[in-house]
């Protein structure tokens, strides 16, 4: 199929990507516009997963109060470049996650970040809830595992849904703007508060 110059122009608009990518992605897509942007993606994705190791010391502390000040959160996102940490996209990103720690209320950032004994306490309970529910006893262990990773599901940041699109990790949030942007993003640490909770 002849890829034209207004399928480039089409597919650069909706994904900001080169136009010799563009012209590549169209061709390996065999000009089926979908495909040529799961392409793209896809290209940008394992483009993201390289750049995870370079140094992201630049970024922004974002601020965010919730609910007339009855919540309030205070995350920390690192760039590469200054000229990133000022761009509106990066501002942006470190606003919605933001308000994701607001709403979601995770505890970790990932899930390597629980400590053992949390996550042994959660197995001994996801056993005895599965025993109590009158499940075989061979069985056990493998519900017990799928519990737990529901929970590392709820409590760490990255693995959570966004709040905006219950199909979106965060982790594919997070990737998606590292493929955009074309520096490493890192979410470095946060803190929510809410009224009238204890301190731990």
């Amino acid at each position: 199929m002849e890829i034209t110059t207004e399928m480039i122009k089409e597919l650069r608009a909706a994904t900001n990507a080169g136009v010799l990518d563009c012209r590549k992605a169209l061709t390996e897509a065999n000009g089926d516009f979908q495909k040529a942007v799961d392409y793209l993606r896809e290209k940008g994705l394992a483009t993201a997963a390289k750049r995870a190791d370079r140094v992201a010391s630049n970024g922004v502390v974002e601020l965010y109060s919730h609910g007339n000040g009855r919540v309030g959160v205070m995350v920390e996102v690192n760039c590469e470049t200054d000229f990133v940490a000022r761009s509106e996209s990066f501002r942006k990103f470190a606003h919605e996650i933001a308000l994701q720690i607001a709403a979601a209320a995770p505890r970790y950032i990932r899930p390597e970040e629980i400590p053992a004994e949390e996550l042994a306490h959660e197995t001994e309970i996801a056993k005895a809830r599965a025993r109590e529910e009158g499940k075989p006893e061979h069985m056990l262990d493998r519900i017990a595992e799928g519990r737990v990773e529901k929970y590392k599901d709820e409590v760490c940041l990255l693995r959570q849904t966004y709040i905006r699109d219950e199909k979106t990790p965060i982790e594919k949030l997070l990737l998606d703007q590292i493929a955009a942007i074309g520096e490493n993003i890192v979410i470095r640490r946060f803190v929510r508060w809410e009224l009238g909770e204890a301190s731990q």
